[in-house]
């Protein structure tokens, strides 16, 4: 039986989540947006049409203040399979060529790593390509103990080049090298080890284990988490004096916000926890 999607106690303004023929389907609970890859008989394969409305959901998101914290899930038995390799072969055949889909999946992906809110990927069943792309453009990745992750495009003679990308700034050298060149399925607890994931959980525990980590950060100050996001992925190119100019004048905007006011002030006044406004 497939996992059930993630739902959380108290709605805000978008419906709950119904069986419909979108590729893409979103619930919003407590400051979480819910996008779940809704294309379970193709073992939600990344088709332009999904990696579209996907694209148009992350920039809703984005623009949405009201949103805190992202998850990114499948419908059915898997996360993702990756590309739509039938879809690929019939761009082939005509225009827009198959570079289309490969362009909308990088927007996709590059996306994510802008959007001002943490996204997490919920990962279930396998993870394969373009799908194990995905979970290395989130931020932040929970996995049921039973997934597998591969790059296997190499298998079909087709290096995974743009998931190689993604994968390379979330593991080592040799991990991604490794999991490319060779195609091979790793498991949850190696996905964990490399730093594909953050941590592997069983099956029974999916839910609530993503679920409790989208509501802690959605508890923190929004403009900290935004602010603190962008700094992450501006300085880890960086060498080691540039990034400590850049967090060292993160810190001073940061603390000029109205925000960092409320929370300093709610620690002194010794109060349970501050009132945080939505993202300006």
């Amino acid at each position: 039986m497939a996992p059930p999607l993630v739902f959380f106690t108290r709605s805000n303004h978008h419906e709950p989540m119904n069986q419909t023929d979108s590729p893409i389907l979103r619930s919003d609970q407590d400051h979480v947006a819910s996008l779940t890859l809704n294309r379970p008989a193709r073992m939600n394969a990344m088709s332009i049409d999904l990696l579209e409305a996907l694209s148009r959901e992350l920039d809703a998101i984005g623009a949405d203040k009201n949103v805190r914290v992202v998850i990114i899930q499948g419908a059915g038995k898997v996360f993702s399979a990756g590309h739509d390799l039938k879809e690929l072969l019939e761009l082939e055949k005509s225009a827009p060529s198959c570079q289309s889909a490969f362009n909308a999946c990088t927007d996709v992906m590059v996306k994510i790593q802008k959007l001002p809110q943490p996204v997490i990927a919920r990962v279930h069943g396998i993870a394969t390509a373009a799908g194990c792309q995905l979970v290395a453009a989130c931020d932040l990745a929970i996995a049921s103990d039973s997934t597998r992750f591969a790059t296997s495009g190499i298998n079909l003679g087709l290096f995974c080049a743009t998931p190689l990308v993604q994968l390379s700034r979330a593991v080592g050298k040799s991990a991604a090298l490794e999991m490319t060149l060779t195609g091979r399925f790793i498991n949850a607890d190696e996905a964990a080890r490399i730093g594909l994931i953050s941590r592997a959980v069983g099956e029974d525990i999916l839910d609530a284990e993503v679920e409790n980590l989208a509501l802690e950060i959605a508890s923190k100050s929004p403009t900290a988490i935004t602010m603190g996001k962008e700094l992450f992925y501006k300085q880890r190119h960086l060498d080691l004096e540039a990034a400590y100019a850049l967090a060292g004048e993160t810190m001073h905007n940061n603390m000029q916000q109205s925000e960092t006011r409320e929370g300093i002030k709610a620690f002194v006044e010794k109060r349970a926890a501050p009132e945080w406004k939505n993202r300006e």
